[in-house]
């Protein structure tokens, strides 16, 4: 047995590989872990959850997202996506609309739906709906199959994100999960990078069996989700205290390290603990907070090639150059979120990252329309700040909280509000204000600027709280 990981015999033997008993959880408890062993422990954790996830996630916002590319890829050969099928720029939003509506309505209850099978059974149910849907996307011929297929792609897609951020909260620490849940949610920024060169590409083969470029991009990108999920059925880590390919003094040590500090996914949400989520008026803030964030975050994932189109660049070239943007904002997202954890200064980051983007969107809307360089620039600079908050305001949302029950339904809402945001999103660049788009920029500018005042509200709240308690029992995170 191995003594750094616990002191003393645990008593759990190899027939007990899927529980954990009364006496090795004391045991971890009256020892004293050896670092170490916990650094090991999560170490090993890193490795089987994170690449799984960042691919998931990755695959899901490629998914999501390529309509983007589709509408004006192969424009200038009249084979776009909205020129196939002969869609007005409105059927175009409410083909977007339609999406982020279905994702609000089963963002919550498919969050429960994973609690209650497990998250590998749920997530790979939800990888060959959106993968299918996608794949059918290349065979629609009209507006009223695009509108009902993307509501399905929604419904499928709604639960992945707030899912797997979720089962952060019972794999990790509240200072651990801020850099894990910016690896996951920075392959957004990898899907728009991705996305713009796969689109690149598949332009290239406009016309091949007599179907449209737009047409093998949805195909090409739905195929991986689909058999993807197979391999996530099998391997994809449920809960601690369930993992067979941890050895039972490491199921100790995994479940007994986040007791006290953090929720377990395995137990159960009752209605008192969702009522007393519900009315705790603080989340709201949060909640809002979400709102501000989503609204550049839908803008940008769904008009950045047609942002870059208007500087200048056009065609397959206006693919490429939405790449350099997202490749910058998976790194900067990166050292944003380490930094957050590793100062425990949350709210000041959020802060910060709202400022940044909220200036560079302001000047964007403000250069002169023709400074294509300057715009490119503060583009390159916005992206990347705007979409590094999305991470850290889930970690300092799921580091003031403490239940299972509070987990389960504050999360999945927090996502699922912040969906007003994102109708917001897609609205504001008008295709009549080419190439300037200052409606766009000046929203956009106005949701972050506004996040920052809220964020400093919300640190003030917290601080009274803090300021309520004694030392030993002070709980808000910052």
């Amino acid at each position: 047995m191995d003594k750094d990981i616990l002191c003393a015999e645990s008593g759990v033997s190899d027939a007990e590989k899927f529980s954990i008993t009364e006496r090795s959880v004391e045991d971890v408890r009256a020892c004293s872990v050896d670092p170490k062993a916990e650094l090991r422990i999560v170490r090993r954790i890193d490795m089987r959850l994170l690449p799984a996830s960042m691919f998931i996630y990755l695959l899901c916002f490629l998914d999501r997202t390529d309509i983007g590319n589709a509408r004006i890829l192969n424009s200038t050969a009249g084979d776009s996506l909205a020129e196939t099928i002969r869609i007005s720029n409105q059927q175009y939003l409410t083909a977007l609309l339609v999406f982020i509506i279905a994702y609000s309505l089963f963002d919550v209850p498919s969050n429960y739906m994973l609690h209650r099978f497990r998250p590998s059974r749920w997530i790979a149910c939800l990888m060959v709906g959106w993968g299918l849907m996608t794949m059918v996307l290349g065979a629609v011929e009209n507006f009223a199959a695009l509108v009902v297929i993307r509501f399905l792609q929604g419904a499928f897609e709604a639960g992945l994100f707030p899912g797997i951020i979720y089962c952060l909260t019972f794999w990790y620490k509240q200072d651990e999960r801020g850099l894990r849940a910016a690896f996951i949610a920075g392959c957004a920024t990898l899907a728009g990078a991705f996305g713009g060169a796969i689109a690149f590409g598949i332009g290239h083969m406009d016309g091949i069996r007599g179907l449209q470029g737009w047409r093998w991009l949805f195909i090409f990108e739905g195929i991986p989700s689909c058999l993807c999920a197979i391999l996530v059925y099998f391997f994809y880590p449920d809960f601690p205290e369930a993992s067979e390919w941890l050895s039972a003094e490491e199921r100790a040590l995994a479940t007994e390290r986040i007791k006290g500090v953090a929720s377990l996914g395995h137990e159960k949400l009752t209605w008192a603990e969702a009522k007393a989520t519900l009315v705790d008026w603080r989340l709201y803030l949060h909640h809002a907070l979400c709102i501000s964030f989503a609204v550049p975050f839908s803008s940008i994932s769904l008009f950045t090639p047609t942002i870059v189109s208007g500087l200048g660049y056009e065609g397959l070239a206006a693919q490429l150059f939405t790449v350099p943007p997202y490749a910058i904002a998976f790194v900067v997202g990166l050292v944003v979120a380490w930094q957050a954890d590793k100062r425990s200064m949350r709210s000041w980051t959020v802060f910060a990252c709202f400022v940044i983007s909220g200036i560079c969107f302001l000047m964007q809307g403000l250069v002169s329309s023709h400074a294509f360089k300057a715009r490119y620039g503060l583009l390159c600079v916005a992206v990347p700040f705007s979409f590094a908050l999305q991470p850290i305001l889930l970690s300092w949302l799921t580091a003031n909280l403490r239940s299972t029950g509070a987990t389960t339904l504050a999360v999945p809402m927090n996502v699922s509000i912040g969906q007003a945001g994102q109708i917001v999103g897609i609205y504001i660049y008008k295709n009549s204000e080419a190439p300037g788009y200052p409606t766009g920029h000046f929203t956009n500018a106005a949701f972050l600027l506004a996040g920052a005042i809220m964020v400093l509200t919300l640190r003030a709240v917290y601080i009274k709280r803090n300021q309520r308690l004694s030392e030993a029992d002070r709980k808000w995170q910052l």
